[in-house]
């Protein structure tokens, strides 16, 4: 049996196609999972445009979000049946004996393989997942909802796990791409007074956020940072796809206070790192995520206090893959979402 797939198949720009794949056949340790949604993630387009900056083990099935129906169990499966409802984590391949996996913290396992780029992802019909990184979805949550897990994990890690946000704190977040809007959200559940800055052409995503009770920012955001004692803001997310940034958050955070950097950008600084040691202030690097946050996020979702429509800007079948990355790629819709056929 074979299904249409999204291959990214060579490392030159624009060599993703549809294709015909197999079923997959699964492991002793694994389901086979029937894929309901999955979400075009900005990781996908950077491959697709050939300026991504991570190895991709080509040709690869795209899609690292996505959720669905078990479909086929594993001979040493156990707790899980036949017709669950299940969303996946994305490490797919991790060394459990390493240091960080026995820590929890498979996401910083450097052996670690995900899907969409080191193993066979999800925009397709059928993909096949261990049964270690499953979580149940609950009726109530629509797959096109619970699909976004994974971007609204990223956002968690970067917000509450890798920052230190009180109620009342003054946050500024860089970068109105999903990342940034989620990271906007989730600080503001944490109670933090937050803007989300970008560029003219982010006007959109930045109406956006003002549906989460952001304010939003073009340009400069140093006066917005200043406003309440001229320090500055009490921490930044650094979302933003650019290494300059950076910059540009160490200038506005206010002395002893922090950065949160979660958006990646391949290109070296070129400036100096100087006042980050001159304030006190503290960098931190966020990656991923891990079990205990994904039962979080799934039960944010699904009582409603995440919610995620406000970033999806429609739902395309699988064949027309191209269409929905390039509205995100223009950055007409935030996020868009595929089915398959």
């Amino acid at each position: 049996m074979t299904a249409p797939a999204v291959v990214n198949f060579a490392p030159e720009k624009g060599s993703v196609e549809i294709r015909e794949i197999q079923r997959p056949v699964i492991g002793p340790d694994d389901v086979l999972l029937e894929v309901a949604n999955i979400g075009v993630c900005g990781s996908d387009l950077h491959q697709w445009t050939a300026d991504h900056s991570w190895p991709v083990n080509y040709p690869v099935v795209l899609g690292h979000e996505f959720a669905g129906v078990i479909a086929e169990l594993g001979s040493n499966v156990e707790a899980w049946k036949e017709g669950d409802r299940v969303v996946s984590e994305t490490a797919a391949v991790i060394d459990q004996t390493n240091p960080m996996s026995r820590r929890g913290l498979y996401n910083l396992d450097p052996t670690r393989k995900g899907f969409g780029y080191g193993v066979n992802g999800a925009m397709t019909k059928f993909v096949k997942v261990p049964s270690r990184i499953l979580h149940a979805v609950p009726d109530a949550l629509p797959f096109e909802h619970a699909c976004l897990t994974e971007p609204c994990c990223v956002a968690y890690n970067a917000v509450v796990k890798n920052a230190r946000i009180e109620p009342g704190d003054r946050i500024v977040v860089l970068g109105p791409g999903t990342i940034g809007i989620l990271c906007a959200a989730m600080a503001r559940l944490c109670g933090a007074e937050v803007a989300l800055v970008g560029l003219d052409s982010d006007r959109h995503r930045l109406k956006i956020a003002k549906q989460y009770g952001c304010e939003a920012i073009v340009g400069d955001a140093k006066p917005w940072a200043i406003e309440r004692d001229g320090l500055g803001c009490d921490g930044v997310i650094d979302a933003a796809g650019a290494s300059v940034t950076l910059k540009i958050a160490i200038d506005i955070v206010r002395p002893a206070g922090w950065i949160s950097k979660v958006g990646w950008g391949r290109d070296p600084l070129g400036f100096s790192l100087d006042p980050l040691v001159q304030k006190n202030v503290t960098l931190q690097g966020s990656f991923s995520h891990n079990w205990p946050i994904w039962e979080r996020v799934i039960a944010l979702l699904a009582s409603g206090q995440l919610d995620v429509r406000p970033i999806i800007g429609g739902v395309w079948p699988i064949t027309q893959w191209q269409e929905a990355f390039e509205k995100m790629h223009n950055g007409e819709v935030v996020k868009s979402v595929l089915k398959p056929l």
